[in-house]
């Protein structure tokens, strides 16, 4: 079993097991060929979580500790039929629905104008938008986009829609499919994009797609980078037409000189949705859960797909 953290950091470990640390260096604990369950090591870059897969040969489950698995997912095909792709469902919707809230409120609130006028010296007071009576669209309505809705339930909005890959009804109301988009973009005070990243979705946010947003929109992005088309995007900002809050962003980092950083009306946090202290608590008691049912060849959790079907 290789994971990212110490066995001695766990409690209630399945016992009789060969733990082996491996969080990303450059020498691997062990033979890889006798890996049976790999966890992927967390916030390291594709090329080193991608990179023990082909010599993984009687790995049986590959998990990881994101909701996402775009990191993973081009390397799978390395790997031989009935591999068992683990998300980390459950682990981030906290952090990720409370950052949402976070960039929301502080764009809509002007905190990062009441933040300069500080480093100044200068008293910025005025009217700002508030999020009450807005209509909110939720694009991407899995378990972090249904942790964003329940947080965004006390503060008076007029309208929530939901969007995801397939229509279906929830104890909220009706998820729409994405076909639904070009009628629910033009009605949207906010446009929150909390989607996988997926041949679907990958630049689906484009000019068409900004171009349908109202005048005076927010687009929130907590989902991945490449979901929006990052050229498109500057054209709209740099128009005024529209605001945005970036967790992710395409290319990410961003690196220094790039215009995104200076364009008008974007705020750009770096990718910190995931990584807070709720992380590690709810990571560990997901894996201490998935080894057990491994050992006890009882059903894992979170499982999204099986290699070679």
């Amino acid at each position: 079993m290789w994971l990212p953290y110490r066995a001695d950091e766990f409690e209630k470990l399945p016992e009789g097991l060969d733990y082996l640390h491996w969080d990303g260096e450059q020498e691997y604990p062990g033979d890889p060929a006798d890996c049976v369950f790999y966890v992927v090591p967390y916030m390291r870059t594709p090329e080193i979580s991608q990179r023990p897969l082909p010599e993984l040969t009687s790995v049986q489950v590959v998990q990881t500790l994101s909701a996402g698995v775009d990191h993973v997912q081009p390397g799978l095909g390395q790997l031989r039929p009935g591999v068992r792709l683990c998300n980390a469902r459950g682990v981030h919707e906290a952090s990720t629905a409370e950052l949402t809230l976070t960039l929301i409120l502080a764009s809509l609130r002007g905190v990062p104008d009441f933040v300069r006028g500080q480093d100044r010296e200068e008293w910025r007071s005025g009217f700002r938008p508030a999020l009450a009576d807005k209509s909110v669209l939720i694009v991407g309505y899995g378990s972090i986009g249904a942790a964003i809705e329940d947080r965004l339930v006390p503060f008076e909005l007029e309208r929530v829609a939901r969007v995801a890959r397939s229509e279906r009804t929830t104890a909220r109301g009706s998820v729409h499919p994405l076909t639904r988009l070009p009628q629910l973009l033009p009605e949207a005070d906010v446009v929150i994009l909390s989607t996988p990243l997926t041949e679907t979705t990958r630049g689906l946010v484009n000019a068409g797609f900004l171009a349908r947003m109202k005048d005076g929109a927010l687009l929130v992005n907590v989902a991945r980078g490449p979901v929006v088309d990052t050229d498109a995007l500057l054209a709209e900002l740099g128009s005024g037409r529209i605001t945005a809050a970036l967790d992710v962003t395409d290319p990410e980092p961003l690196p220094a000189g790039h215009p995104l950083w200076h364009a008008p009306g974007v705020l750009i946090s770096p990718h910190v949705g995931g990584p807070t202290s709720a992380f590690l608590p709810r990571a560990k008691r997901l894996l201490v859960d998935q080894l057990h049912r491994f050992v006890n060849r009882e059903p894992l959790r979170n499982v999204v797909l099986e290699t070679g079907r």
